[in-house]
């Protein structure tokens, strides 16, 4: 465990700590608590100093903790989980297991970080990864068909998301294709899934879930969207619970797909799309593309109704936005 980390655990219950007692706990001098406090503040944390009272957070913080993490797996997703790691830090939980599939990819290998510094959405967006506030989640999983076969796989992880959201007790979430998880149009969870092998041959999936629960406003200055968090959703919500069902559905999810496509989660989808029956743009690198959306395929792909005619889209480079 790191220091920091440490020292968060200390602080996490929202009482006031005196520099001294916390640097006597960790074995570390006044001065060295107070620059590890700082380093905390710069990762988001909201620290309060009271001159004759010490530290404490501005609120109480719920860190992810293996054994709650675990209790809410059932006897299935146990046995398709090979693998787990909960890490204080990481570049991103997606690059961490992409690493991994050259050295020992092991399919069911799930990864949780309480921070990102490099948390990526798709095209390359920024994923805004404060500590210890959101969930932060990567699965591992092999496909032996190729990644040729797994369009709609997207679809699939975000109903497995809706899914687990329901399980604690948050409802009224959309989906927006082809990755992002809505409440009242507003953006509560993305997913980035990224790939290795062979397009007809088998290949590796990191599937990453990022879901806000408790973002500190000072730090969603840098999203570029309108956004939402389950505290405003659904108050006193945990986090460990949220992480352990998330994880649940997802492998459930993906032994499915692998078995049967997209076909047990296409009409969970489409009674969840945001944005049925609602005209869009479609933009590409390039170019866009208006129309109205009419829901997606039996293989995932969007479908527009383009000046009268059906077209059909498949997700890449693409950026879909309601008009106003």
């Amino acid at each position: 465990m790191t220091s920091q980390l440490q020292l968060l655990r200390l602080l996490s219950d929202g009482r006031f700590r005196s520099g001294q007692e916390l640097g006597a706990i960790l074995g570390v001098s006044r001065a060295a608590v107070w620059k590890q406090l700082r380093a905390l503040e710069a990762k988001g944390v909201d620290v309060h100093a009271v001159r004759g009272k010490g530290y404490r957070l501005a609120e109480p913080l719920e860190l992810l903790e293996h054994e709650p993490i675990m209790a809410c797996l059932d006897a299935r997703s146990r046995a398709l989980l090979q693998g787990f790691e909960l890490h204080s830090e990481l570049d991103s939980t997606n690059r961490h297991l992409m690493r991994r599939v050259s050295k020992e990819p092991t399919a069911g290998h799930v990864c949780l970080a309480e921070c990102q510094q490099a948390g990526r959405g798709r095209r390359g967006r920024q994923w805004v990864s404060p500590l210890g506030r959101n969930i932060y989640l990567s699965v591992l999983w092999h496909f032996s068909e190729g990644a040729a076969r797994l369009s709609g796989l997207s679809l699939a992880v975000a109903v497995a998301v809706l899914r687990a959201l329901r399980e604690v007790g948050v409802g009224d979430v959309g989906v927006k294709w082809p990755n992002d998880i809505l409440w009242q149009r507003r953006k509560l969870a993305g997913i980035l899934l990224e790939m290795s092998g062979e397009s007809d041959g088998p290949c590796h999936v990191v599937v990453g879930v990022g879901l806000n629960v408790r973002m500190p406003p000072r730090c969603a200055s840098d999203i570029d969207q309108s956004w939402v968090d389950l505290e405003t959703i659904h108050a006193g919500i945990s986090r460990n619970r949220v992480a352990g069902e998330l994880i649940r559905q997802l492998l459930l999810a993906l032994a499915a797909f692998e078995d049967r496509g997209l076909a047990p989660f296409r009409d969970e989808w489409l009674a969840a799309d945001a944005l049925a029956d609602t005209p869009v743009v479609l933009r590409f690198p390039a170019t866009e593309v208006r129309g109205l959306a009419c829901g997606v395929d039996e293989v995932g792909a969007l479908l527009l109704n383009v000046d009268g005619k059906l077209q059909r889209y498949q997700s890449g480079e693409v950026s879909l936005r309601a008009l106003a």
